[in-house]
């Protein structure tokens, strides 16, 4: 069954360190997706998502604009970061690891993201909702984000480690009737 990532209500974001002593949050603002959930046997579930590089955003405009550049997701010439599944692995009653192959700037490598359901309903329109939690940690230099700037006192202006957490809502999509 077909299932639309509710954008409204999904968050992709991620976390990176800063000057080897903090985190930066951020996320993207644009993307879409489709999920075919198997709701009887969800390791036939697969999962297709597009990101708009350049929705970055962390709150700061410099900071995002340098995100934006050549030095990391190269917008411009790269201007959608996507996942798409290979396998999902039912770890529990609710949880799940999905494979699948994420670019970024074209590069694709695979990754493993740990998923928990968290639900299913009948939202107040009408429409059946399903909520999912995933996280997993990437490093950004395995798809070329090389820049970096080496600390006077040692270390690194920014971690090679990227924490992606994502909140998902979908909404089942129901087939057209003939008329």
């Amino acid at each position: 069954m077909s299932w639309q990532i509710d954008t409204a209500h999904t968050q992709i974001q991620f976390t990176v360190r800063h000057l080897m002593i903090s985190k930066v949050r951020g996320w993207f603002e644009k993307f879409s997706g489709t999920v075919n959930l198997d709701e009887s046997n969800p390791e036939n579930t697969s999962v297709d998502v597009v990101i708009d590089a350049a929705s970055i955003n962390t709150r700061e405009p410099q900071r995002d604009a340098h995100l934006r550049s050549a030095d990391f997701l190269d917008a411009e010439h790269y201007p959608h970061l996507t996942f798409k599944s290979t396998r999902v692995e039912r770890t529990g009653e609710r949880t799940a690891r999905l494979y699948g192959d994420l670019t970024i700037r074209g590069v694709t490598k695979p990754v493993v993201l740990d998923v928990t359901f968290n639900g299913m309903l009948t939202n107040p329109w009408g429409m059946t909702s399903a909520g999912f939690s995933a996280t997993t940690t990437i490093n950004r230099k395995d798809w070329g984000l090389e820049w970096n700037v080496a600390l006077e006192a040692g270390g690194w202006l920014v971690g090679d480690e990227v924490e992606i957490a994502i909140e998902a809502e979908l909404i089942k999509v129901v087939a057209e009737q003939p008329a």
